[in-house]
């Protein structure tokens, strides 16, 4: 006697409960911050270098730049500049990293798992946050050893930081478009330096404005991260955000409503 057996469909097995991508996504984000833990000397970019970078413009630059003034008038205006630079330069790590992956053959893994297409993007930059994170806690923490103090209230400095966290999470997807569309890792990372340090260093992050040349300043004001630095300034240290506040925020809006579909389409074509 034999017993009949149906076999399910082999897209059956794939279905799955709405928002499941959401679960999906954080499981695969936590893979990323396990990553992480097992490769803690990944972490030099965020965690000695926003050190080295604040020593060495606030104790060796400090005294000039502040035309004047000692180090400890400069570092208020240093610290709120100095972390979106660090963090902003951090993201360009979520696209080496997605490279590298697709280089061992990790995707072509998921690709046979029963999850959502957009999960592994999703667990990469999610993942990535806690490098974000932790460059903001180390940097603002060594600032508060040198005397840093929130000049606003405490609840707007804090704000101020999850906005650069925000920030981040949305330029990462720039990387994250070319980490799936450039052919290996040295090449996202040597274009996302050429791209970093026009961004940064030719803005008003270690200076102000209207102490560089003409044509300069034509840059630094239509600069996203000039915005974003006087957001962190207007919040941490009181003065006028408005502005730059929504100007932020449209950017913010812009670079994810941008690039998170043009990574998703690249995405979908290597896979």
């Amino acid at each position: 006697m034999s017993i009949a057996t149906l076999d399910r469909p082999a897209h059956a097995a794939r279905r799955s409960r709405p928002f499941a991508w959401v679960e999906q996504s954080l499981t695969l984000a936590w893979r990323n911050i396990v990553r992480i833990r097992q490769n803690p000397e990944a972490l030099a970019d965020v965690t000695f270098q926003p050190i080295i970078f604040l020593v060495l413009f606030l104790f060796v630059f400090g005294g000039a730049i502040a035309q004047g003034g000692t180090w400890h008038d400069y570092l208020p205006y240093l610290l709120p500049g100095l972390l979106v630079q660090t963090v902003v330069f951090s993201t360009m790590g979520t696209g080496v990293a997605l490279n590298d992956d697709f280089a061992k053959g990790v995707f072509d893994r998921f690709r046979s798992l029963p999850i959502a297409r957009i999960s592994p993007l999703i667990g990469a930059v999610l993942g990535d946050a806690v490098r974000y994170s932790l460059s903001i806690v180390i940097l603002m923490g060594t600032g508060f050893a040198l005397g840093f103090r929130f000049q606003n209230r405490v609840g707007y400095g804090l704000l101020a930081l999850v906005i650069v966290l925000l920030f981040a999470l949305a330029m990462c997807w720039i990387w994250v478009w070319l980490g799936l569309k450039l052919r290996t890792a040295q090449g996202v990372q040597g274009i996302a330096f050429l791209v970093m340090f026009p961004l940064t260093f030719g803005s008003n992050v270690f200076v102000q404005t209207d102490t560089l040349p003409g044509f300069l300043q034509a840059f630094v004001n239509v600069n996203p991260v000039k915005y974003l630095v006087d957001t962190m300034r207007g919040l941490m240290l009181g003065g006028d955000i408005q502005k730059p506040l929504l100007i932020t925020l449209a950017w913010m809006v812009g670079l994810v409503a941008v690039f998170a579909p043009l990574a998703i389409r690249a995405y979908r074509r290597r896979t």
